[in-house]
């Protein structure tokens, strides 16, 4: 590797992990089916901070499949999510955003199912509008929730 391409690793790098969708911290859970085998059924409580927007928060909370497959991975969570997202702190954009951006992205089974959350800008009104909705390969979800960050004028890139 030459002396110049070992410069731009990190570079590299760093664009990827600000690229990359945000990772979730677990804020708590609560059962909603009791499994004699395997964990349960429950609604996961999560938070993650947008990768882009310095200062906005969304805490989602989700389905997760317990019993036997939920233990060990392999089962398929259900499509059902909310999502709230807040202003933490000053917003600031690391970069210009597009309409669509992945924030966040989770396997809900095994191979084919994902949830994500996806932002949008709607310049019109000063808000950040983030919207979670489960895909799958073969066939989507309409179950979708939606949040909005109302944003001043003058912090849009």
């Amino acid at each position: 590797m030459t002396q110049r391409m070992k410069s731009l690793v990190p570079a590299v790098l760093l664009a990827a992990a600000m690229a990359a969708p945000a990772a979730a911290d677990e804020i708590g859970s609560v059962s909603t089916v009791f499994k004699a085998l395997g964990p349960n059924d429950k609604i996961v409580i999560e938070a993650f901070d947008d990768p882009q927007v310095v200062g906005v928060t969304c805490y989602l909370s989700r389905a997760k499949t317990g019993g036997i497959k939920g233990g060990i991975g392999i089962a398929e969570d259900t499509a059902d999510a909310a999502i709230a997202c807040r202003q933490v702190g000053p917003i600031q954009f690391l970069e210009q955003i597009k309409d669509g951006d992945t924030v966040f992205k989770k396997d809900t089974s095994l191979l084919f199912k994902t949830m994500q959350v996806v932002r949008f800008l709607d310049r019109k009104r000063n808000v950040l509008v983030y919207l979670v909705y489960s895909d799958r390969i073969i066939e989507g979800s309409p179950k979708n929730s939606v949040s909005a960050v109302p944003i001043q004028k003058n912090w849009i890139p």
